[in-house]
Formats: structure tokens, C-alpha cells, sequence
């Protein structure tokens, strides 16, 4: 059975039990390279064949993963982040299909969820927003009719932005033409949970600026909205007047 683990944003220590468990007993290692921290690859064991898939092609990945199950040697495919948030593993795990190979999924934290983390935010807030939209800008590969940025801006909610670091000009116009405020709050986060972590704050009438000056062209993640702000209600959740499933609510005592 070939095994797809999302290896986490970077630190070692946000892979899952499980992912570090099939990748520390895996005969071939198929990695993303140009994304996987190296050292979520540390504890594999001596005479695994690790392959880095930023040198290869679908086919080649492929052909690697069927020779492994045709001689019972144990495949693993690492994948950054969560393979299910632009991992592009949906046409790898066709293709076994198709040639009635076994997989799984093992998943991992994704980028954005490890943005919100060091960032100490919550997407989620009362009153502010409670929808978060996950998107990219239109580059090479094209983005559906419907899912053009300026559209999905008029909702004013939570939104996270992948491979867009290098068009923040563009994207800032769009998202204000969409229907954001120039002063609505955003934040870069320049690979999160890594050692080389940075954090650039500021608004979409500032921010294409900021990241400039700091010379981030890739790897990063941006999240805008009021979030990243100080004001929102407090949750039902723990108010001691709201009666849950769990708990009376003074009001209803």
C-alpha cells in the first residue's frame, strides 16, 4: 500500500505519529523537495531510497511508486502541509486506481492553520467573521470562471491566499476593488513554524510595499481580514448566561 502523509508547515515535530512512523519504516521515500523541510525525513532508516519529486515528472513519480509495490518494498509519498490543500495528489492517487494499487491518506497541518498558530489569531471570530475562504491568485494555471479574486473579495470574510506572495501589487488592488477596505489588516507569514520564519504586518494599501522591502518572493502564505484585528464579541460558548447541552446558563437557572 502506498502511503500519502502530509508532512506539516516545517518543524519536525508537527508531523503526525503516524506520518512519522510510515516514513521511518519506508523502503522509498517520494518527497516535494522544494517544500518538505529535509528534516521531517531524519529518522529514516538506513538504505531507504529517498527520491525528491521536484526532479520529477507524473510519470516518473508513478513508475517509481508502482516498481516499489511490484518488489514489496514499503512507498511513501510526503507531501508539505496537507496534500488535500493544493498538493495536487488527487491525479497521483487516479493513477493507482487505475492500476488497482492500494493507497491511503495520512493527513497534516496545513500552512494556514500553522499561520493562524504563530500569528496567535483566530480565523473564526463573532461578529467579524465566521466563513474563511481558501484561495490563490491566477498565475500559469488558470482559476475557474467563478472563482475570481475581485468575486470572492465582495464576501469580506476571512480569506487565505496561497501562491500569490510574488503579485501582492495586483492582489491588494483586486481585493479592494472587490469590496475590502484599503485599511483591512493583513499579514505574511514567510514559512511558518521554519527557523527562518518572518512576519510581515500591515494593510492592503501598504502591504505590497512591505513585503518588498523585506525581499519575500516565495514560500509564503497571506491572510486578510478584520481578524487580525482587536475587536469582535465573545463566544456563546463559554458565556455563563448561555445554556449548552453541558451547562445552565445563569439566565435559566
Amino acid at each position: 500500500m502506498i502511503s500519502f502523509i502530509g508532512a506539516g508547515p516545517g518543524d519536525p515535530e508537527l508531523l503526525t505519529l503516524k506520518g512519522k512512523r510510515l516514513i521511518d519504516g519506508a523502503d522509498i521515500i517520494i518527497y516535494a523537495g522544494s517544500l518538505v523541510n529535509p528534516e521531517v525525513l531524519a529518522g529514516a532508516k538506513p538504505g531507504a531510497v529517498i527520491l525528491n519529486s521536484a526532479l520529477m515528472d507524473l510519470d516518473q513519480v508513478i513508475e517509481a511508486m508502482r516498481i516499489g509495490e511490484a518488489e514489496g518494498r514499503k512507498v511513501v509519498r510526503v507531501h508539505t502541509g496537507d496534500p488535500s490543500v493544493y498538493g495536487a495528489h488527487r491525479e497521483q492517487m487516479d493513477r493507482l486506481e487505475q492500476m488497482g494499487i492500494e493507497y491511503e491518506v495520512v493527513p497534516g497541518v496545513s500552512s494556514f492553520l500553522a499561520t493562524a498558530a504563530v500569528l496567535k489569531k483566530e480565523y473564526t471570530l463573532p461578529d467579524v467573521s465566521q466563513t474563511v475562504i481558501l484561495t490563490r491568485m491566477e498565475g500559469r494555471t488558470p482559476m475557474p470562471p467563478k472563482e475570481n479574486l475581485r468575486d470572492l473579495a465582495s464576501h469580506n470574510c476571512t480569506m487565505i491566499i496561497f501562491l500569490s506572495v510574488g503579485f501582492m501589487d495586483e492582489m491588494s488592488e483586486t481585493l479592494i476593488g472587490g469590496g475590502y477596505r484599503p485599511d483591512t489588516p493583513v499579514a505574511v507569514v514567510y514559512k511558518a513554524t521554519w527557523p527562518d520564519q518572518r512576519i510581515i504586518r500591515g494593510t492592503l494599501s501598504d502591504i505590497a510595499d512591505r513585503v518588498r522591502e523585506a525581499g519575500i518572493k516565495k514560500t509564503a502564505l497571506t491572510v486578510v481580514g478584520d481578524f487580525l484585528g482587536s475587536e469582535y464579541s465573545l463566544s456563546k460558548l463559554y458565556d455563563k448566561t448561555f445554556t449548552t447541552e453541558f451547562r445552565k446558563g445563569t439566565e435559566d437557572a
